[in-house]
C-alpha cells in the first residue's frame, strides 16, 4: 500500500510538472515584446540596428519554437521561455545603453554640422575671390549655384538636428563638407590659372 502511495505521489509531481512545462508562455511572449517596442520607440533602430536584429531574431526562434510545441500533445515551451527570457534581458541591456548613443550620436553630427558650415563660408569666400571676366562667367555661376544648394543642405542638416536624427545629420554634414571641398578645390585651381596667365604675360 505504501508503494503504492509512494507511486501515486510520484505519478502527480510528474503530471504537474508536465502540466508546468505544457502551459503556453503567453505572459512571457508579451513581456518579450513590449520590451522589444520599447528599445525600438528609444531609437534602437537607429542606434543599436544590429543587436536589435539580433533580438528580433530570438524572437522569431521563441515564436517559432512556441508553434512547434503548440503541435504536440506533449508539450514543453522551455526551450521558448528561455529564448523568451534572452530576448527580454537582451533588450533591456540596449535601452539601458540607447542614451549613451544617441548623446555620442548627437556630439558627433554637431561638429560635422559645424565643419560642414566652415566648409561652405569658405568655399563661398572664394567664390568672391573668383576670377571674373569673358569665358569665366558661365562656370562662377555654376559655382555660385553650388555653394546656394549647399547652404540649403546645411539648413537640412540642422533640420535633422532639431529632429533629433543624428545619424542622418551626420551625414548629410559629411557630404556638404566634401563637396564644399570639391567646390574651393575649383576655384583654387581657376586662382592658379589666372595667377599663372599673368606671369606669362609679365614675361612677354
Amino acid at each position: 500500500m505504501k508503494h503504492f502511495s509512494k507511486l501515486m505521489v510520484l505519478g502527480l509531481a510528474l503530471m504537474v510538472l508536465a502540466v508546468g512545462c505544457g502551459k503556453k508562455p503567453e505572459e512571457e511572449i508579451n513581456v518579450s515584446k513590449a520590451a522589444v517596442d520599447a528599445i525600438v520607440a528609444e531609437g534602437a533602430d537607429k542606434y543599436a540596428k544590429d543587436e536589435l536584429k539580433n533580438i528580433n531574431d530570438t524572437l522569431s526562434q521563441a515564436t517559432a519554437e512556441v508553434d512547434a510545441q503548440d503541435q504536440k500533445y506533449m508539450k514543453n515551451y522551455d526551450k521558448a521561455k528561455e529564448l523568451l527570457a534572452k530576448a527580454k534581458a537582451d533588450a533591456e541591456k540596449i535601452k539601458a545603453d540607447i542614451p549613451a548613443r544617441k548623446e555620442a550620436a548627437k556630439n558627433q553630427a554637431t561638429t560635422a554640422l559645424e565643419g560642414a558650415k566652415t566648409a561652405v563660408a569658405e568655399a563661398k569666400s572664394l567664390l568672391a575671390k573668383a576670377p571674373k571676366g569673358k569665358g569665366t562667367m558661365a562656370d562662377i555661376e555654376a559655382l555660385r549655384s553650388d555653394v546656394a544648394g549647399l547652404e540649403e543642405a546645411v539648413n537640412e542638416g540642422q533640420g535633422l538636428m532639431d529632429k533629433e536624427d543624428y545619424l542622418a545629420a551626420s551625414e548629410k554634414a559629411n557630404s556638404v563638407s566634401s563637396k564644399a571641398k570639391e567646390v574651393s578645390d575649383q576655384i583654387h585651381q581657376a586662382l592658379e590659372k589666372v595667377k599663372q596667365a599673368k606671369k606669362s604675360s609679365k614675361k612677354k
